[in-house]
This record gives C-alpha cells, sequence and structure tokens, in this order.
C-alpha cells in the first residue's frame, strides 16, 4: 500500500476520532471530562508504528483537537500532550507484541501523561479554569474513561494499521 493512503487512512481515522470526541462523547461529560478518542487513537498508532511516527500523528491530532471547536485554551496544549503520549507509549511497546493487560496499563499511563501535560501546560499559561485541585480531580477520571473505551478502540485502531501493512512484522 503507498505511504500517502496509508497517511490519508491515519487522517481519517484522527479525524472521526475528533468528530465523535467533541460531538457525541460530549454527551457522556462527567463535570466536564469527556473520553479521549484522539489520545486512544495515537496509542494505537504508537503501538503499530512505534514511536517517531506515533508522535508525529500526536502532534497533528493535538492541533486539531486544539483548533476544532469547542476548544477554550491555548492552541497547542493538546498537540504537545499528544506528540509526548505518541513518543513515550512507542519508546514503551515491547518488541514482541503487548498483552491485554499491557495495552490497558499503557492507556492508563497514556491517558495520565496526556491529561497531566494538557493541564500543566494550563497552569504555567496562567488558564484560570486548571487549578491543582481541579487536576487532581479530573486527571483520575480521564484516566477511568479512557480505561473504559481502551478494549473497544486501541485493538480497532491496532487491527486498521496493521491491514494497511500486512507484510510487515509487527
Amino acid at each position: 500500500m503507498s505511504t500517502t493512503l496509508r497517511m490519508l487512512s491515519v487522517c481519517v481515522l484522527v479525524v472521526v476520532a475528533v468528530s465523535l470526541q467533541v460531538t457525541l462523547f460530549d454527551h457522556f461529560s462527567l463535570d466536564g471530562v469527556v473520553p479521549d478518542l484522539v489520545l486512544l487513537v495515537v496509542l494505537g498508532t504508537a503501538l503499530v508504528r512505534g514511536p517517531d511516527y506515533a508522535a508525529a500523528v500526536g502532534f497533528g491530532a493535538g492541533l486539531v483537537l486544539d483548533l476544532t471547536p469547542p476548544a477554550d485554551h491555548t492552541a497547542g496544549r493538546w498537540a504537545l500532550a499528544l506528540l509526548l503520549v505518541g513518543y513515550l507509549t512507542g519508546l514503551a511497546k515491547p518488541d514482541g507484541g503487548v498483552s491485554k493487560v499491557g495495552t490497558l496499563f499503557m492507556a492508563a499511563a497514556a491517558a495520565f501523561i496526556g491529561t497531566s501535560v494538557f493541564a500543566l501546560t494550563g497552569m504555567l499559561l496562567g488558564d484560570p479554569g486548571v487549578t491543582v485541585s481541579a487536576v487532581f480531580d479530573v486527571v483520575p477520571r480521564a484516566v477511568l474513561y479512557d480505561l473504559l473505551l481502551t478494549p473497544v478502540v486501541v485493538p480497532l485502531v491496532v487491527l486498521w494499521l496493521r491491514r494497511l501493512e500486512p507484510t510487515e512484522r509487527w
């Protein structure tokens, strides 16, 4: 499969994840916390393609998320958070693949890192809605929400990406 078609396919995954996250899953918000489908797409990408590719996808997906209405924060915060998530989870991926429990652990770590980086950059930039107590309240809920969706979303992303390049060894 051509590189252009693979890239287009990943872009479609990101756009669908962003669209679902800001429309449909916004109705399932718990005090402003929604499931982070985009983070789970970046995690799936890291598990299949590795740290460099996942970091690039994370940056692009984060930028799309930063610029998609109803975003009310400084652009670039999700881009930085998801870039780090993609890179770090890609580095942590074992060569032999990841078990279901390992995937859940990586999803929890990715959700913690992504949400924490997003919150910390908000505090550094003086976002009035981001306080230490709010961070301690939001981060556990975000991790739990992402863990609930991980068994569904991540395997679908991994399956999709593996089908794009069936001859490569993952």
